[in-house]
Order: C-alpha cells, then structure tokens, then sequence
C-alpha cells in the first residue's frame, strides 16, 4: 500500500489491503461488576460454561496473570465535529510497572453501518510513521434490550507512535490526516481530549476461543474506569477472528462464532449493560448533544 494519499482526495476504490480481514464481538459488561480479581475468574467461567454447551474449546488465562494498564485519551473538537462525522481519534498510552511508556497507538478510525461508505474512505495518514490499516466488521449488541447481533464497519488507520500534537488546530490535524478535510469542522477550532477525560483500561486476558476450522480468537474483559476519580465507566469483552478473506471462513465455524455470541448474552444477562459502544458512553459524559449514534 503506498504510504501516501491525495491531499484533496478523501474517497477512493477500496485495494486488496483494505480488504475486512477481521470480524470483532463486543459485549458491554458492567464496569462494577469486576471490583475485584476474583470477578474476572467468575466471569470466566460463565464465558467457559457458554462455550462448552456448543462444543467450543476455551482455554485457561495464564496462571497469577495481571491485567495490561493503558491510558485512552480521545480527541475532538469543541463540537464533536469528528464523532458527529463518523470518525473516531484515538490514542492508547502502555504502562509498565505502572509506569507510562515511551510508545504509544494512535489510531484514526471512521465507522459506518453500510459497508461501501466505510470501505470508501481513506483513512491512511500523511505522516512518517508506521502505520497499520485494518478494515473490521464489528458484531454488537442490538440497541434495544433483545438477544441478536448487530454489524457495524470499522476502517481503522494504526499509527505507532506518531511524532504529532493532537492539541492543536483543525488546519494542522488534517494536513496530517486528510480524510478530515471535508467533515465540515472550523479550520481554526482547537482540538483537545473529549470532555478532558482520561479512561484508564485494564485488560484482561481470558484465554483463546477455538471454534474449529483453523478459526480461533483471544478473547478478553476490557475494564474502563474515570482516572481523576476512579469511577467504573463500562467494561466489554470482545474477542476477534482473522482471515485472508471472508470466503475463507468456512460456514460452520463463523455459525458456531455467532451461536457463541448469541449464547452468551443469554447466560451472561445479569454481567451486561446496554449502551451501543465504549467510545459512545466516553462522549456521553459531557453536556453538550451528540448527533452521532452508533
């Protein structure tokens, strides 16, 4: 994939690398219901349970695992204008010895419920940098209170440790991101962390789901707490499957993957929160409305 783009070119005719090569469950949990270690086994157990009833190999967590502790900041406008347009900015510091790290992910994401729009946009970057795209379909939850699944398309732009200041003006951010030229956002408006939250996630490792046909997953409980007061926010397990291409995904094993699903929120029903997505309860602190729904 070439590294750069069009400056005035936001659309395009999709390319192999573009290609969903990656289909990603979601489940919103209650953050407090994991207020302490012990949870996570609990839980655990429900997700095994789950998986046995439909012939699903679910391997143990690591023995005395601890959880990997990163910060997530998002940022915007004043106005929500990149959230309102369907774009989400991102980025995800790592901790080690509850010490930040060096390195971090930027990632620069536009999600959309039909497939043609997200695959059309081009989220690559003008920046030196090494970047990763992945073009997903999200499973979620239904929006009301019923047992099924709903796809959302996720084109995703991965930026590993970018040398750039997000807390500048719109005119300089889509020099370096032109897909955000045209979201109708003032060239002048100054970005900043939405609502100067700071999420602080811990992840848990579960184990790795098997659903045959060489189709198998990780799959984890992501816990996000407010770091200025600690408060629980959300939690989600999700777990994601790989492939080349869709049409390589034998029919069974993707089935089994959305009976696991379906399955699961039946036997987990007093662990989940309804809500439609982390990002979308992260912009929901605030005062002012939010147009977008996802």
């Amino acid at each position: 994939m070439s590294e750069h783009a069009d400056h005035d070119k936001t659309l395009y005719e999709p390319i192999p690398a573009d290609e969903i090569r990656y289909r990603e469950y979601k489940i919103l949990l209650g953050a407090d219901k994991f207020h302490k270690p012990t949870s996570f086994h609990k839980f655990w157990k429900v997700v095994h349970h789950c998986a046995k009833s439909l012939g699903v190999h679910l391997t143990k967590p690591e023995k005395d695992a601890v959880p990997h502790i990163r910060e997530v900041v998002f940022f915007d406008t004043p106005k929500s204008k990149l959230y309102n347009a369907g774009f989400i900015l991102r980025k995800r510091t790592f901790f080690k010895h509850g010490m930040p790290e060096s390195n971090h992910e930027l990632v620069l994401k536009f999600r959309h419920p039909e497939k043609e729009t997200a695959a059309a946009v081009d989220v690559r970057p003008l920046l030196p940098c090494i970047h990763v795209i992945k073009f997903k379909e999200e499973v979620l939850l239904p929006k009301d209170s019923s047992i099924g699944m709903r796809i959302i398309y996720s084109h995703n732009c991965e930026l590993d440790t970018p040398n750039i200041l997000l807390t500048q003006k719109m005119e300089l951010i889509t020099n370096a991101f032109p897909a955000l030229k045209n979201i109708g956002a003032n060239p002048k408006a100054t970005m900043a962390p939405v609502h100067g939250a700071s999420i602080a996630e811990y992840l848990f490792e579960l184990g790795e789901l098997d659903f045959g046909g060489k189709l198998v997953a990780k799959c984890n409980v992501a816990v996000w707490r407010e770091r200025a007061t600690e408060q629980p926010l959300v939690a989600e397990f999700a777990f994601q499957l790989k492939f080349d291409r869709p049409e390589a995904v034998h029919r069974k094993p993707r089935e089994l993957s959305e009976l696991f699903y379906t399955g699961l929120q039946s036997r987990a029903a007093d662990w989940i929160e309804r809500g439609t997505t982390k990002t979308a309860l992260v912009y929901g602190l605030g005062n002012a409305p939010v147009r977008h729904s996802e």
